[in-house]
């Protein structure tokens, strides 16, 4: 979060009157109890039998207890005690409990297995009873058993995190962030903790609110230390003196009840801080139309070529892909895909949904979903195999030789940060560029992908921009470390005609200015006349068909491609040579 971000987070919270009064509230009573040695009377333990139940005066604002302690000095004094064991209690479970779930929700498998079994373990057991046996086995001391309580709670971070977790790793957002070649440490760093903070603040109120009431608890039951001040033991001291100075109980339990009740309201308001966008100035510019929602993704992905030397740029040869199923075998979705790609060429991968397209596309960015591998085949990219890379290296490749636009623009953009912040990201990891310079290059890209006022652009937010304009950012988030090989998967399907056509005009001027390879994803005919330079067309996970544009819509040899062109309209308009923004002329 930048200094900005921070500062209006902070504003938010306090502009909330909730928030504002339990801030200044939590604030009182922390700096009360770490200036205890300054503001105190007189020492907690010093007594004077012959001022028990002393009424109060000026030298003892809240008067004395049994033993001729002064009240006042014992709430400071014992509030150090009690917040700072609660404190380490909550400390212990952070440390536990978020980073295992983080990474138990984030990659799954046999750590998730044994973590989970382990959570639900420790759940299991009564906290009161072990803490009694704790303190029989291991002693007194209010830290130890806070440590303990630490571990009995740290279960609660972990589902917490890991449930919410698991969720968020299938968004499209995270993928595009995989794409960008980005570490999985950094993606659930920017990406992931954004989604968690929030119940994670909420959590840590109430953890910290049972962490101060069950120390309070067995202090007050004498399970304790005794010889220390803790609220808890002046609970215990006051319930024993409860008919003669009923007062006595008035002042812990109210320090107790005021620390918890600021702890929950405050992290509401900041959860609530946190969530609430950044507001924007009420002046609004004119943006791109609006786009319907995309549908969901197809299933599928590129295709082949026929038997021919292999291409530089991008070349799969036998491309098999199968899925594990519960029983122990294999379903394969993708048969034998020859496909080539080379530098300044724009291929088609056309096909019906459930076709195996994507699973192509996703074979070659080395992203299929859990479950899926790559059974049989070859993958070169810009002249290395990725068939059984590493994640690490195959993570080098994308973002800076490979890069991917998909077709959902407004779900691979997080909505918590600011387009100019997602753009810079990738920018800064790969290119290793300062903030300045990666700002610069990012309003470089908004203006080469025609998207009007790029310095105001990298300020807005997913939600302030037109779905065609999202397109574009992707497609700029694309390009920024300058790839040399573009996967897009139905990048026009979301879009109007109008929008479609400048879209694919982009694509067009970016191959013809960078000498980029396309291997453009779709199923839209009208999209391949426009753009492709050769086709391959794809059915029930095979290359039925592949050839120029002209042979295989002029002269189509396979009965399957000739089924898709039977599919189109016959009198539908042809698209207008798409132009550059400067070159238009809008028309009354």
């Amino acid at each position: 979060m930048s200094d900005n971000n921070r500062a209006a987070t902070l504003r938010r919270v306090l502009r909330n009157p909730l928030g504002g009064l339990s801030a200044a509230l939590l604030l009182v009573l922390v700096l009360a109890v770490l200036l205890a040695p300054l503001i105190a009377p007189q020492d907690p333990d010093a007594s004077s039998l012959a001022e028990a139940f002393a009424e109060t005066s000026g030298a003892h604002p809240l008067g004395m207890d049994s033993a001729g302690r002064d009240i006042l000095s014992r709430v400071l004094y014992g509030g150090r005690n009690t917040l700072g064991g609660a404190l380490l209690a909550l400390a212990v479970a952070l440390v536990l409990g978020v980073p295992s779930g983080l990474f138990a929700g984030y990659r799954g498998g046999r750590f998730d297995a044994v973590a989970n079994w382990s959570v639900n373990l420790v759940m299991a057991l009564p906290a009161m009873v072990v803490l009694l046996a704790s303190r029989a086995i291991l002693g007194p001391d209010v830290r130890v058993l806070m440590i303990v309580l630490g571990v009995l709670v740290a279960p609660s971070f972990f589902r917490l995190v890991r449930g919410i977790v698991a969720n968020v790793r299938g968004e499209l957002y995270v993928d595009a962030a995989k794409v960008s070649g980005l570490s999985d440490t950094r993606i659930v760093a920017r990406h992931v903790l954004t989604v968690v903070r929030g119940p994670i603040i909420i959590q840590v109120a109430l953890v910290a609110g049972v962490a101060i009431a069950l120390q309070a608890g067995l202090e007050f039951l004498g399970v304790g230390s005794g010889s220390t001040a803790t609220w808890g033991a002046m609970l215990n001291e006051a319930f024993q003196n409860i008919q003669r100075a009923p007062m006595l109980i008035l002042w812990p339990g109210l320090a107790l009840g005021l620390t918890n009740c600021a702890l929950v309201l405050l992290a509401g308001a900041v959860r609530d801080a946190l969530e609430e966008p950044t507001p924007r100035p009420a002046r609004r510019r004119r943006t791109e139309p609006a786009a319907a929602t995309a549908p969901d993704s197809d299933p599928a992905e590129p295709a082949a070529e026929p038997a021919a030397p292999r291409a530089a740029l991008l070349s799969v040869r036998g491309l098999t892909v199968a899925y594990a199923r519960p029983d122990g075998t294999a379903k394969e979705v993708v048969h034998g895909v020859d496909l080539d790609v080379r530098p300044g060429e724009i291929v088609g991968l056309v096909g019906e949904s459930g076709s195996g397209k994507t699973q192509t596309a996703f074979s070659v960015l080395g992203l299929l979903p859990e479950g899926g591998r790559v059974t049989h085949g070859s993958i070169t990219v810009d002249g290395r195999e990725t068939v059984g890379m590493r994640e690490r290296d195959h993570r080098a490749l994308r973002g800076r030789t490979l890069a991917y636009v998909p077709q959902e623009p407004m779900s691979n953009l997080d909505p918590a940060f600011t387009i100019g912040s997602q753009l810079m990201e990738p920018i800064r990891h790969h290119l290793g560029l300062g903030r300045k310079e990666a700002a610069e290059h990012a309003r470089e890209l908004l203006r080469q992908v025609e998207i009007p006022e790029p310095e105001r652009t990298l300020r807005l937010y997913p939600h302030e921009i037109s779905g065609g304009m999202a397109q574009r950012v992707l497609i700029a988030g694309a390009m920024s470390c300058d790839p040399a090989l573009l996967i897009a998967d139905e990048p026009t399907t979301a879009l109007d005609v109008r929008v479609q056509a400048e879209v694919l005009g982009l694509l067009r001027g970016l191959r013809d200015e960078r000498g980029l390879g396309v291997l453009l994803v779709t199923h839209n005919l009208g999209v391949v006349a426009d753009v492709c330079d050769r086709v391959a067309v794809m059915n029930a996970g095979r290359i039925v068909e592949s050839g120029t544009t002209e042979q295989i819509l002029g002269a189509p040899r396979d009965p399957y491609t000739r089924a898709l062109l039977a599919a189109v309209l016959d009198d539908a308009p042809a698209r207008a040579p798409w132009k550059p923004r400067e070159a238009r002329t809008v028309t009354a």
